[in-house]
């Protein structure tokens, strides 16, 4: 458990390991009464042939993954899925020098990972800004520190770091401290990525968001995904999960992840009962 809402697990998938890049996902099928849950890769190392993913429990098909122990076996583990980011296409004298900074709140600091560790090996500057209520449930920090230039921590409390959002400290990077970046990515809670591309068009930074929150199925068939993108109904799983975020519909978005709300609430609810006996 990286804090008291969040599980972090190594699984071993080689096959997997072997051909997965920063921005894709896998399907985790725990058993044969599971639902597929679709998980954004959080790391990788290709010579011992594990995946690491991060899951934050919030209905029972989560809670039932996060229960698992060290040794035991999901049904199937499917991937990599979606489109890497763009970045990793880019040849290495493009990437060397540019500059990146990554907001990242919550659970989506998870993701972040991955993509600062891969920028940083190819050369470029990486600032990374994280956000969290208060300082307990910021999480990756001390392994953040190893893949960027410089972290900035955010705490809506101020227990760590800046008191206040992400895109405050954004703001105050460029705006105050006289930063200068190429590419902004933000990824965590729709509203937050909202918030963050506003700023970011405020300060004229161009800025990738990654809308995997939305994804259900994982593989484009079931439409909960369906985003409008730059006026076109575009699906997260399969064209993406990162779009330019100044293209994103945030309020459909926003609208179309709180539709089952209620149910996973009730899922949630009716599994503590069975856990309680």
């Amino acid at each position: 458990m990286l804090n008291p809402t969040i599980c972090r697990m190594v699984v071993e998938a080689p096959r997997l390991a072997e051909s997965v890049l920063p921005g894709q996902f896998l399907i985790v099928h725990a058993d044969e009464k599971s639902e597929r849950i679709p998980l954004t890769v959080s790391d990788f190392d290709r010579e011992k042939g594990t995946v690491t993913i991060v899951i934050q429990p919030i209905g029972a098909s989560t809670m039932h993954i996060c229960s698992y122990e060290q040794g035991e076996s999901f049904l199937d583990v499917v991937g990599p899925l979606g489109v890497p980011s763009d970045f990793t296409e880019m040849a290495p004298e493009t990437l060397k020098g540019r500059r990146y900074v990554f907001i990242a709140g919550g659970v989506g600091t998870a993701p972040v990972y991955p993509q600062a560790k891969w920028l940083h090996e190819h050369g470029a500057h990486v600032d990374v800004i994280i956000g969290a209520k208060t300082e307990g449930l910021i999480i990756y920090r001390e392994a953040m520190e190893k893949v960027c230039d410089h972290l900035y921590l955010c705490t809506d409390d101020g227990s760590c770091g800046f008191k206040g959002l992400v895109t405050a400290r954004l703001e105050k990077l460029v705006t105050e401290e006289g930063q200068v970046y190429d590419q902004a990515v933000a990824i965590g809670p729709m509203i937050m990525m909202k918030f963050a591309t506003l700023t970011a068009k405020k300060l004229g930074l161009p800025i990738i968001v990654s809308l995997n929150t939305l994804m259900v199925d994982g593989t484009g068939m079931c439409g909960a995904c369906r985003v409008t993108v730059a006026g076109k109904v575009r699906f997260a799983c399969v064209e993406g999960p990162e779009f330019n975020g100044y293209d994103v519909d945030f309020d459909e978005a926003m609208r179309r992840q709180g539709m089952y709300r209620a149910e996973e609430q009730a899922d949630k609810e009716h599994e503590c009962k069975i856990g309680r006996g």
